[in-house]
């Protein structure tokens, strides 16, 4: 594996992780009035595009990164639904 390689892995490690502390906070305390709806829908949206693209080209750290903050994204959107008081 090459230094370019690594840095693209690093990359997308350090990209991934940028939502677990925002879903990690909604889990603990269920609260979801500061989560803004449009924001979340507009990643998630995004990241199925970088998603397809990643895995049409074979690029696996565009794919890895995408689909962790995919799943994230989801969570979210799952929570914001969930936890939403009526």
């Amino acid at each position: 594996m090459d230094w370019i390689e690594l840095v693209g892995l690093s990359g997308s490690v350090l990209s991934s992780v940028t939502f677990m502390p925002q879903v990690y906070q909604t889990w603990k305390t269920k609260s979801v009035e500061d989560l803004n709806l449009f924001m979340i829908l507009m990643a998630f949206i995004s990241t199925i595009i970088w998603l397809v693209y990643g895995i049409g080209k074979g690029i696996l750290p565009v794919t890895i990164c995408n689909g962790v903050i995919c799943f994230l994204s989801l969570l979210l959107i799952y929570f914001k639904f969930r936890f939403t008081k009526k």
